[in-house]
Order: C-alpha cells, then structure tokens, then sequence
C-alpha cells in the first residue's frame, strides 16, 4: 500500500493472520493426506462415516479461516462479518462431532495410532484438549469481535492449536522420532515467535495474544504430565465405557 508516496505495510497482525491461511492449509494437507486428503493412492483402512463428518467440518474450518483472512485484507469486512455467524455453527459441530470421534478412537482404534506408543485411552487427553482449547480461544475471539486486534490474534491462537493434530501424522521418521518436541514444540515455537514478533512491532504486548499464547503452551505440558496418570486413565475408561 503507498500512503503520500510512501510505502506502508499492512499492519503485522494482519501478516501474521496471512502467514497463519498459508501455513495451517500446508501442514493439514501434509498429515491428513496419506489417512483422508489422499487415501485412496496409500490404500489405507476405510473411515467410519462420523470420521468422514469430521474430516468434512475440519476441512470446512480450514477454508472458512483461509476466506476470513482473505475478506479482511481484500477489506470486505461486512462479509467478514456474516461470514463469521456461520463460523460460530461450524465451530460448535465441530467441538460436538470431534468429540465423539475422539472418544470412538480412543476405544476402538484410529486409522494413525498415537505416537510414540501411548496407549489410546492416555491419548485421548490430546484431542479433548484440542477441542477445549479451541472452544475456549474461539470463544474469546467472538467475545472480542468488536476489536480487530484482539479478535485477529486470537483467532490466529486457534489456527496454532490445530496443528499438533497434523504434525504428529507427517510420515517423516525424522521427525516421528522427535515426538512431542516435534508436534509440541513447532507450534510452541510458532506461538512464541508471533507473540515477539507482535510485540517488536508494536513496541508493546497485546494482553489478549499473550495470555491465549501462555495458555495454549501450558496445556502442551499439561497433556504431557497428565496422560498417563491413573485419574486420567480411570476418567477415559469411563468415557470410553459409553462409546458404541
């Protein structure tokens, strides 16, 4: 953009939220492609059809996010805006169907089994996490849709929160055998680096994308200290127990 014959950069939560519409499409394609995206060249085992509603609604996810980004930089907020309503519906099917898939894989298997030789029920803290923290920083972004800063940064906490979930099925050995440093720590990494990014920019830290970066980072250590404990086991078998 060129202001009095100078040029003027988009602001940098705005470069991230594009950054953020590049990257998450990438990463998703890359470790849903071998069990959904490309399935029928790896001749991998057939999904159940609620694993294919998720797989629809994630999808649906990723492209309204990629839209979203788009409307705001091409400055079509009202379309933004009504575009967000349907969002807030996509975001509640998907906590409720993501769910149920999570608690189905957990007792009866997945077409990826958990990393790293955790057992299933231990794992099943991950994707309930997941879900948790989506509803929690999409629910914050909604509240704060009445301020573009705030709203931006948040939302860009919940494209981050989505790629532990992809990273942990890249068939890369080399990166399989990093494990939670890997799937973990790439998207720990990528929150702490917009959070520095932001605050160099700005000359000062948003309150809203610090705490969202904070709390994302510390349910990374919490699943990681808790999976494996017997009140989390007893707590999966009985959520598993009602699966059918």
């Amino acid at each position: 953009m060129v202001v009095n014959g100078t040029l003027k950069r988009p602001p940098i939560d705005r470069r991230l939220s594009v950054a953020a519409a590049i990257v998450l499409p990438v990463v998703v394609l890359a470790g849903f492609a071998r069990t959904y995206y490309l399935k029928a060249f790896f001749h991998t085992p057939p999904l159940a059809t609620l694993v294919h509603i998720h797989g629809v609604l994630m999808t649906s996810w990723v492209l309204l996010f990629i839209s979203q980004v788009w409307l705001i930089s091409s400055k079509r907020v009202r379309s933004h805006q009504r575009l967000g309503l349907l969002a807030i519906n996509l975001a509640i099917l998907i906590v409720i169907v993501g769910f149920f898939v999570a608690v189905r894989a957990a007792k009866f298997g997945a077409a990826t089994p958990p990393p790293g030789g955790v057992s299933r029920l231990g794992f099943l803290l991950v994707p309930i996490t997941d879900l948790f923290n989506f509803a929690v920083l999409f629910g914050a972004a909604i509240y704060l849709r009445k301020r573009a800063s705030d709203h931006k940064r948040l939302m860009l906490l919940t494209a981050i929160n989505f790629l532990p979930a992809a990273l942990a099925r890249i068939s890369v050995a080399s990166l399989q055998a990093l494990g939670p440093i890997w799937f973990f720590g790439f998207p720990s990494a990528l929150a702490a680096m917009a959070v520095t990014i932001d605050w160099w920019q700005n000359r000062k830290l948003n309150k809203w994308f610090l705490s969202g970066t904070l709390f994302l980072l510390a349910s990374f250590v919490l699943r990681l200290m808790l999976m494996g404990t017997n009140a989390w086991m007893s707590f999966a078998g009985w959520l598993t127990s009602w699966a059918a």
